[in-house]
């Protein structure tokens, strides 16, 4: 053998030498675990500790499996509750791949993973939507109170008046699900960690008529607080209208005692400047005869009296006799 052939075979020898090397070492990272297979089959342990690993070249593969918490959003589902009533759910969840084993030999890639968390955590859940109400989902604990404000719920009659109890709650029933999931699923090497609702809405085909029953009790409040206002306003005005009048009427009695008690007090002051003397006693009946001939002529009256009426003694042109008034006596 030449020296050519010879380098020839050294140098295909240690490309031979090299990819046996390197292929019978392989790492791990924190993220993953691994699943070596020999010929299709799992052998051994799972490798779950980071870092440089061996491996017989050529006739052994390495399969990495996620080590890290994965999640799983499912699909929004339409499903009826035990009171007929259809919502629309939507639900997520977390889980990891406790067995890689049993994992890689039912299931083998995420993408099946996935499809049969699908199956199981849909049916269940469906499964509990249907054993419990709707208020059990929509309330997150029986143990929690519903804030009702009490100035709408006298006398209203709507729903809000008196909510009806729950037993579980929302919480209880996502820890159902998690629980009657997580046998199913270990047989495929998940564990599962939790389930979560993460929204839940009526049916788009019967939200208008229960937004419309909704707004229909809320009109029926306000129709009901619009109704009190007004009560409460009519007796406000009817109490100020009564205490109107009874402070004008007080004030009307204190106007007439007042004006009575001057008219007293006027009355007597007169009585005693006209009683005082003869001739202030002619004087008042002179002024008081000139005002009843005011207050008689006037227009066209007509009156007929008698010659012989006293009532005409100042008209026949003679005045009567006056009484004189005594001379006043001297000062000391």
């Amino acid at each position: 053998m030449n020296s050519k052939a010879f380098s020839v075979l050294l140098l295909i020898v240690a490309v031979l030498a090299l990819l046996a090397v390197s292929g019978a070492f392989y790492t791990v990272s924190e993220m993953e675990q691994v699943i070596i297979t020999q010929f299709g089959k799992p052998i051994g342990e799972p490798i779950t500790d980071a870092g440089l690993h061996f491996k017989t070249p050529f006739i052994q593969d390495v399969h990495s499996i996620e080590k890290r918490v994965l999640e799983w959003d499912g699909p929004v589902a339409e499903m009826p509750t035990k009171d007929k009533l259809y919502i629309v759910v939507d639900t997520f969840a977390r889980w990891r791949i406790s067995n890689p084993a049993q994992y890689y030999i039912r299931l083998s890639d995420l993408r099946s993973a996935q499809s049969r968390l699908d199956d199981i955590l849909g049916s269940e859940t469906r499964n509990t939507v249907a054993r419990h109400e709707l208020v059990e989902m929509i309330r997150t604990t029986k143990d929690r109170k519903a804030a009702v404000d009490e100035t709408l719920v006298a006398g209203s009659g709507s729903v809000a008046a008196g909510l009806p109890p729950i037993q579980f709650g929302r919480v209880a029933l996502e820890k159902e699900i998690t629980d009657e999931a997580r046998g199913k699923l270990a047989e495929f090497g998940i564990e599962l960690l939790d389930v979560r609702f993460k929204r839940i809405n009526y049916n788009p085909a019967v939200s208008s008529k229960i937004y419309d029953r909704m707004t229909s009790e809320r009109r029926q409040i306000a129709e009901r607080f619009r109704s009190e206002g007004e009560g409460e306003a009519a007796k406000i005005i009817g109490s100020k209208e009564r205490d109107l009048k009874e402070i004008e009427s007080k004030a009307y009695r204190e106007v007439q005692t007042i004006e009575g008690k001057a008219d007293a007090e006027a009355t007597a002051i007169y009585a005693k400047a006209f009683n005082a003397s003869p001739e202030s006693r002619d004087l008042y009946q002179f002024q008081r005869t000139l005002d009843t001939y005011k207050t008689s002529f006037q227009g066209e009256t007509t009156l007929i009296l008698s010659t012989q009426s006293s009532f005409l003694r100042y008209l026949k042109g003679a005045s009567p006799t006056l009484t004189p008034a005594a001379p006043a006596k001297p000062t000391p």
